[in-house]
């Protein structure tokens, strides 16, 4: 069976505005291009430009072969999160493409990937050669175009694919559409301003169906400007050129003897091991981790039961494993080993003071959360300087993986009790080269029961 990457784009000058894409089909193994699409579409925006690449891709490799598998990589995180399921389709100028898309092809011959827009320049530019020729009356002919098949000299053209969490794991920086002229704009508001083209993409509030008046692709732009400069100044996306991010995959342990019953369990009782479920859940939670095949380093806590489940799945990834004493759970104090009842029977007083400041900390010489927090962004930033665009297994437990949620999102303390996590369950947060973070939540352990 033969395979096939697509590589596909689209772009609009003005969002909505002078729209157009290009796609490229090459031989997996060879990374040779074997064929070339592009067309000028009038006005549109970015988004439905980006789907419209991306079915010609499609198309084309069938023409190729209607038996090949294909792997698709565009520069759209929309696109790429939308057609694998992962971004519900509200828009409806959007839904039909996406239908169409899906109907190339058997669904389970196809595959995607986001990839940096810098590592998707021929689609870009004959998306722009589209948009080109658009302006100048004419429609794009291959023969025309500056993008010529490229036969691999010394070896493929294809990249290598870079690390990332996975496609259901992790978030990556999201990269807009081509560039509003021929050439790349190197400049942060436009890196910026086409950030957060995705990101109302996303959310489809700014999305609004293609207007031909001047006037309105005038105020098209100046929204565009606006939102680029909120998503400058805003945490959650990151523009194209920060590269890729520094992604913690949290893991917290299976279950011990403790973990069914509810009890405080921190780092300074009695240190308990997995149980038989626990265990399982490792094995589990390990063969998922190794069909995802992005992880690179694993890092536990100190504690018997991370250090169980973080053996487990090294040995499956083939990694070794590295303890970092920053990882560990809170210490509760006196109340290791006590249900939450029996902590409000012996210990109402501390009880209340806990759950109401972040300061207090449990009984007996216990940990604050206050104090848990200044422990895990150390940790935190230790491990993000280490591993810069890298994906880090962490194997933790409780109170740190939600702190590391909370401290990304810049929620309050008191955010902590809001937060339900299982047993064996998986957590991601990515961090920029900027200091912003995106925080993906995978808190649903059924599959590895």
């Amino acid at each position: 069976m033969r395979e096939f990457v697509v590589e596909a784009d689209g772009g609009s000058r003005g969002n909505p505005g002078p729209a157009g894409y290009g796609a490229v089909v090459r031989d997996a193994a060879t990374g040779q291009a074997l064929s070339e699409a592009a067309e000028y579409l009038g006005v549109a925006t970015n988004n439905v430009a980006e789907y419209r690449g991306l079915l010609a891709g499609l198309r084309a490799a069938r023409a190729l072969d209607p038996g090949a598998t294909v792997h698709v990589r565009m520069d759209s995180k929309l696109v790429v999160e939308q057609m694998t399921g992962r971004w519900k389709i509200k828009h409806p100028d959007l839904k039909p493409l996406a239908a169409e898309a899906a109907r190339v092809l058997p669904p389970e011959r196809v595959t995607y990937e986001w990839i940096p827009r810098e590592r998707n320049k021929h689609a870009d530019r004959l998306a722009n050669e589209a948009m080109d020729a658009g302006a100048r009356g004419e429609q794009w002919s291959a023969s025309a175009s500056t993008a010529e098949l490229e036969a691999p000299a010394g070896g493929s053209t294809a990249e290598p694919e870079a690390p990332a969490g996975g496609s259901t794991a992790e978030p990556e920086a999201p990269a807009a559409g081509p560039t509003a002229g021929p050439t790349a704009r190197p400049d942060a508001l436009a890196a910026a301003r086409e950030a957060a083209d995705v990101r109302a993409a996303r959310t489809e509030a700014d999305v609004r169906p293609a207007r031909t008046a001047a006037a309105d692709v005038q105020a098209a732009r100046a929204e565009a400007d606006v939102r680029a400069a909120r998503t400058v100044a805003t945490p959650g996306w990151a523009p194209a050129d920060l590269g890729a991010p520094a992604t913690l995959v949290l893991l917290r342990h299976g279950e011990t003897p403790l973990t069914p019953q509810k009890r405080f369990s921190g780092s300074g009782g009695t240190d308990p091991s997995l149980s038989a479920v626990g265990r399982e859940q490792a094995e589990k939670a390990a063969v998922a981790l190794a069909r995802r095949g992005t992880i690179q380093a694993v890092v536990s806590s100190p504690l018997a039961r991370t250090r169980e489940t973080a053996a487990v799945v090294a040995a499956r990834l083939g990694l070794d494993v590295t303890v970092d004493d920053g990882l560990r759970e809170t210490d509760f104090g006196a109340w290791e080993g006590l249900t939450f009842a029996e902590v409000r029977e012996r210990h109402p007083d501390d009880l209340d003071a806990w759950l109401a400041s972040a300061d207090a900390a449990p009984t007996g010489g216990g940990e604050s959360f206050a104090e848990t927090a200044t422990r895990i962004a150390a940790t935190r930033d230790k491990l993000v300087a280490a591993h810069a665009g890298r994906t880090v297994l962490l194997v933790t437990h409780v109170t740190p993986i939600k702190t590391f949620v909370r401290l990304a999102l810049g929620a309050p303390p008191e955010s902590l009790f809001r937060m339900e996590l299982s047993a064996a369950s998986l957590s991601v947060v990515a961090y920029y080269a900027d200091g912003n973070a995106s925080v993906r939540l995978l808190n649903d352990t059924s599959h590895l029961r």
